[in-house]
């Protein structure tokens, strides 16, 4: 059987943590027994850590880093890194957050062998038109710097065969705060075979998120100057 990493970073989701592993985690049946559900919480305030633990002992395939940055690239990041070296066979991440849909993920692992990657399309957004404008700002600077064309850059809901993650992963450092973008900017230009396909993205039900829009025109101010960068790695 294929061996599926499932992989999302946290950060004071104390509210969301629980009823997120519990829905997510049943889809580790029927891969093999070296899946796992891993969750990076670094940095968490409010009590995510030991609901984690807690629930480590009825989900024994649940996995926590601590070690990592606080910031949610690094994390995601070292997540890719965790399930490269723990011989995933494929890597699917989403957040902690409870704004994706768990029923939603057949639909994906069913095209792992004609894709190397299916990533979300979130056509329609439950966290507002600001983030909506914010990501179609993102795909057009991906068509300016790197000539490619996505419909979503960034979505939170991608499966990956883990070898083609891996021949990317070196290229960002391991700081980097934006690795889903430049991964989907780097599959494309090099024409590898990726679907885009549409999902629901909800409102937040519980907790606050921890990237506002100053934060996100903080990072994207940041991005322009490591796009010019990185284009040079392609």
């Amino acid at each position: 059987m294929d061996t599926l990493f499932l992989v999302m970073p946290a950060y004071n989701e104390a509210e969301n943590i629980r009823g997120v592993v519990e829905a997510w985690y049943p889809l580790l049946a029927g891969k093999s027994e070296a899946s796992r559900l891993v969750i990076a919480d670094s940095g968490s305030t409010d009590g995510t850590h030991q609901i984690l633990e807690e629930l480590q002992k009825k989900c024994p395939k649940l996995e926590i880093l601590s070690d990592t940055g606080k910031q949610h690239g690094p994390k995601v990041i070292a997540l890719y890194a965790y399930a490269i070296r723990r011989g995933a066979d494929y890597i699917f991440q989403t957040d902690s957050d409870g704004q994706t849909n768990p029923a939603e993920f057949a639909a994906f692992w069913e095209q792992r062998a004609a894709y190397e990657a299916v990533i979300g399309n979130r056509s329609v957004r439950g966290d507002g038109q600001s983030r909506a404008f914010v990501e179609q700002v993102v795909c057009m600077l991906l068509r300016l710097y790197f000539k490619v064309s996505v419909p979503d850059a960034n979505a939170p809901f991608r499966l990956m065969r883990a070898d083609l993650v891996q021949k990317y992963l070196d290229r960002l450092p391991s700081d980097y705060n934006l690795p889903n973008i430049m991964l989907t900017a780097y599959f494309v230009h090099d024409r590898h075979r990726v679907r885009f396909e549409e999902i629901t993205f909800r409102p937040r039900t519980a907790g606050v998120n921890s990237v506002n829009i100053p934060k996100i025109v903080k990072i994207g101010w940041k991005a322009l100057g490591d796009f010019r960068r990185l284009k040079k790695t392609m």
